[in-house]
């Protein structure tokens, strides 16, 4: 993993100092580029956006949303969406969408700029749909609603995800975290292990993996050696041997405290898109206030 990540998180033996993770791209974008508005039409314009977004919030860990580039593609190319509805297999619509050369060019010209952009203040981190989140993204943008899910698919998925990451693993990129969605009790509980090809990919280019939860539980708690960090509802990731991020989005932006922080604990917060800047602002210099007291 890439030690200047990895040894920020809680727990680390050199004593890892984060306290907060923010995430902020629907937001930043609404506010900075208006309803609607695109930051990756280039990679010029993808960093005039990001460099005034971080300079907004200043976080502590800077995040590149992979899954909003390959949106901004299938808005921009509707044809695209025809492709992935030609054939009936179930992982056929994320394998069309991801098997473009163009959009991986854009994300390691962006990489580039960004990593140059933050001359080592900030460790850069790739977020992007859990495979099981992508390939259902995918079905829709293809038309089909009414799927279902079955674990082939899934680790297909996750080998198609590897291998857009592959692309840029000779950037000095210092992790990988992938998304489940928030509301996806209904989907039943998170197998990492159809992950592996992530995981493999992860450990092999020694990036730091975390796995962000929604309301569905793990199946099991993954090894120590396969995750770094999840972030979650602590009743649900609290036993993984892994530095865990106490997602307190609801709460904080509800004017709600926080829970202290326990050993090996951060606090992650995603701000929503319509949120006010003077709240924002607020509630994460209380945030940042409370975290600095946390052991």
């Amino acid at each position: 993993m890439n030690p200047g990540f990895a040894d920020l998180l809680p727990g680390a033996p050199g004593g890892g100092n984060l306290r907060v993770w923010l995430k902020s791209a629907a937001y930043t974008r609404r506010l900075l580029l208006g309803e609607g508005g695109d930051p990756w039409q280039g990679a010029a314009q993808y960093l005039a956006w990001f460099s005034q977004a971080h300079g907004l919030l200043r976080p502590d860990v800077a995040v590149i949303e992979v899954g909003d580039l390959y949106q901004s593609l299938v808005r921009r190319e509707p044809a695209l969406a025809t492709e992935m509805a030609a054939k009936r297999r179930l992982a056929w619509p994320l394998r069309r969408l991801l098997e473009s050369t163009a959009p991986r060019a854009l994300l390691a010209e962006v990489i580039e700029a960004v990593i140059a952009h933050l001359r080592g203040q900030a460790p850069l981190v790739l977020a992007v749909p859990s495979p099981r989140q992508w390939l259902l993204q995918a079905n829709r943008m293809a038309g089909r609603d009414a799927i279902e899910l079955d674990p082939d698919s899934i680790e297909d998925a996750a080998m198609y995800v590897a291998d857009v990451l592959r692309s840029v693993s000779h950037l000095p990129v210092g992790g990988l975290l992938l998304e489940e969605r928030i509301d996806d009790g209904e989907l039943g509980p998170v197998d990492v292990e159809r992950y592996r090809p992530l995981i493999n990919v992860a450990r092999h280019y020694r990036w730091t993996l975390g796995l962000r939860l929604g309301k569905a539980a793990l199946l099991s708690i993954p090894d120590g050696s396969d995750l770094d960090v999840l972030i979650g509802d602590p009743a649900l990731v609290n036993d993984a041997g892994c530095a865990i991020g106490v997602d307190v989005g609801r709460r904080l932006w509800a004017a709600e405290a926080p829970p202290p922080l326990e050993p090996r604990q951060f606090y992650f917060a995603e701000v929503p898109a319509e949120q006010k800047p003077e709240h924002v602002l607020d509630c994460l210099a209380q945030l940042r206030s409370l975290s600095s007291r946390c052991p």
